[in-house]
């Protein structure tokens, strides 16, 4: 008995000592960065649809707008964000092969230079009923030089080769997030956005705002190159890097 009873109690120590090992390699692993890829695919079978409306961070109500100036490299920049009463109907697959049909909202950025236009893009977005989450369902570019159209450089479209939607703006904003916003081919768009510091106050020439977050935008087509954003809950984008908020509101119909 004795020695059977000490057989039993060395074996519970070991059996405690095993399950301490392995919750200490357990909070070790816990405790080393992770590496987090961006995310490029979405749950959007399980959405339902709307181009109104909108998230804490971005409207998709009709007349809003955000009106931006800065300077770059000596030249007065000038970026009108507004949200068009157009719509677009686009189908597409998803990775499962399923055939999905969306109406979007067109929004539309016009940007001039030393009072020039040289650009105007028209964005196709929708929200996730479920979720919050405003998904980038492609866009139209015309580049201008002298009044004149001279590219279209940056067009892609959901369903073209292949591209499925991304996320431009998440119904939930999470501090170190990873996701694709442009989710085309690698030579058409593919720009990614991580969410960076939150809870900020930002100042502007428009106002003052709270509980703003940062976003650092990087691309495939160039690597190394990164953008900031900040954005502000009720308003939207109010920072595009030398670009600050001068102007918002909502155009009456």
């Amino acid at each position: 008995m004795t020695t059977s009873n000490t057989t039993r109690q060395q074996s519970a120590r070991r059996r405690r000592l095993t399950a301490v090992l392995l919750s200490l390699a357990a909070l070790l692993l816990l405790s080393l960065p992770i590496a987090a890829e961006f995310t490029q695919e979405f749950p959007v079978s399980d959405c339902g649809w709307s181009n109104r409306g909108g998230n804490r961070y971005m409207s998709l109500e009709p007349g809003t707008y955000n009106d931006l100036e800065g300077m770059e490299d000596g030249a007065v920049i000038r970026q009108l964000i507004t949200i068009l009463p157009w719509t677009r109907a686009l189908f597409f697959k998803d990775q499962n092969d399923r055939l999905i049909f969306v109406r979007t909202r067109v929004l539309e950025e016009r940007e001039w230079e030393d009072g020039e236009l040289v650009e105007v893009s028209r964005n196709f977005v929708a929200r996730c009923i479920e979720t919050g989450d405003i998904y980038y369902f492609g866009e139209e570019v015309d580049d201008y030089e002298d009044g004149e159209i001279v590219s279209h450089e940056g067009a892609w479209r959901v369903g073209r080769n292949g591209a499925l939607p991304g996320i431009l703006m998440p119904g939930s904003i999470l501090q170190g997030a990873k996701y694709y916003q442009e989710n085309a081919l690698a030579d058409e768009a593919v720009d990614r956005v991580e969410n960076a510091e939150m809870g900020l106050d930002v100042d502007t020439p428009a106002g003052s705002f709270s509980d703003c977050f940062t976003t650092v935008e990087t691309t495939e087509l160039e690597p190394g190159d990164e953008s900031e954003k900040q954005f502000c809950p009720g308003i939207g984008v109010v920072v595009d890097e030398d670009l600050v908020l001068v102007d918002y509101g909502v155009i009456a119909p």
